[in-house]
């Protein structure tokens, strides 16, 4: 049958990230394709094999372009298709939900086994690039090494020169504020506010106060806040799932649990050998219940 008497309008479209997807490294197309399959099957592939991605392929849109089928006859002819390789379908599940689960609907036009359609389905993401090796530096000139104590900042000795206006008895001198300053680096450093500084190193001041520097430093390196914790790691992401469906019986499972498209259930069992049980004539069955008999008198 013409492919191109099955339907005259266009084909619609499912919603996207839906409908028909061709599956990669199939044979260029040829008029034999699908020679092997049953006219409706073949005529059936041969309209699903010449339609976009993204085109909807649900039985329902099938039975309303190609009215010379119903949708019984349909679902028939797409589970056969499954079954001799061509078509394939996989549930997955949304990312980010863990409620509702999708059907995707894979079509090749050259067949594949089953075990073909498990690695395909099943197979992990291309490995990113590797990034290209950077380029060469120079090698920088050596410098001279960092002093020992980190360097004050403006608002450091500001702090410290304002404690005398805070509390009269902390008023520090010009070479106090200098030697004192890269204490206070690392409050500074932890986002710790000029007033919760000033709190901190006047609050509760013994009466009287005999050294200011001296008071201050301990109180700088015994009352240094600790470090704010790092910040938790990303969550990696979570690759949904992949399941496959039954052909015969809608049953969901791992894509490597069907063959052919069917489940353990659906698949024909291999015919078993008949028991091979002995009969008797009527006349041995006689003489053997005439001995039975004897033998009990006896």
């Amino acid at each position: 049958m013409d492919i191109a008497q099955l339907s005259a309008a266009p084909h619609p479209l499912a919603k996207p990230g839906y409908g028909k997807i061709a599956a990669p490294e199939q044979a260029p197309r040829t008029a034999r394709d699908f020679a092997h399959l049953p006219a409706r099957e073949a005529a059936v592939a041969g309209y699903l094999d010449r339609l976009p991605d993204g085109a909807d392929v649900s039985v329902k849109t099938l039975a309303a372009v190609l009215p010379l089928w119903g949708q019984c006859a349909l679902r028939t002819a797409l589970n056969r298709l499954a079954t001799a390789g061509h078509l394939h379908r996989v549930r997955q599940r949304l990312p980010g939900d863990t409620t509702r689960w999708v059907t995707r609907t894979f079509f090749s036009r050259t067949a594949r086994d089953g075990a073909w359609w498990a690695r395909f389905t099943q197979r992990d993401a291309p490995a990113p690039t590797a990034p290209p090796p950077p380029a060469q530096v120079p090698p920088a000139p050596p410098q001279a090494p960092p002093p020992a104590t980190p360097p004050a900042s403006p608002d450091a000795y500001a702090i410290l020169a304002s404690l005398g206006r805070a509390a009269p008895a902390l008023a520090l001198s010009k070479a106090d504020c200098t030697a004192l300053a890269p204490l206070l680096v690392p409050w500074l450093a932890r986002g710790i506010t000029p007033d919760r500084i000033r709190l901190a190193l006047t609050a509760g001041l013994p009466s009287p106060v005999h050294h200011p520097a001296a008071l201050v430093r301990k109180r700088l390196e015994s009352r240094l806040p600790a470090a704010p914790p790092d910040p938790a790691p990303a969550p990696e992401p979570v690759t949904p799932p992949v399941r496959a469906e039954c052909t015969e019986c809608r049953a969901p499972g791992p894509p490597g649990a069907f063959t052919d498209g069917r489940c353990r259930a659906c698949r024909p069992e291999d015919p078993r050998p008949p028991v091979f049980t002995p009969t008797l004539t009527p006349a041995e069955v006689h003489a053997h219940a005439a001995r039975i008999r004897e033998r009990n008198r006896r």
